[in-house]
């Protein structure tokens, strides 16, 4: 077992409230009424894909309970497994930015 496995049972084991949140709230119940909410450039002329609509209010969940600054957020995103773990982030996937 990896130390990150390892790590993220304890997290679990320890009752981690992000976990428990995300066992009882379908998030992608959501995707509908925030794609309709969000206005969407064009990207015909090129630019960075957004970000998926469900992960950006995974991110907002924590970051409210938090009352984290968009750069803490982010800081947290990169640092704690349990923020990873709620918004789906894989230690190697690309953070959304402040």
């Amino acid at each position: 077992m990896s130390d990150t496995e390892e790590r993220l049972r304890w997290l679990s084991a320890s009752g981690d409230p992000l976990e428990r949140l995300r066992a009882v709230v379908d998030f992608e119940a959501f995707r509908a009424e925030l794609e309709a909410a969000l206005p969407r450039a064009d990207r015909s002329r090129g630019g960075r894909p957004p970000y998926d609509a469900v992960l950006m209010f995974r991110v907002l969940v924590p970051q409210a309970l938090y009352t984290l600054s968009d750069e803490q957020a982010e800081y947290q995103l990169r640092d704690w497994l349990s923020f990873m773990r709620f918004t789906g982030l894989a230690l190697n996937a690309a953070v959304p930015d402040a």
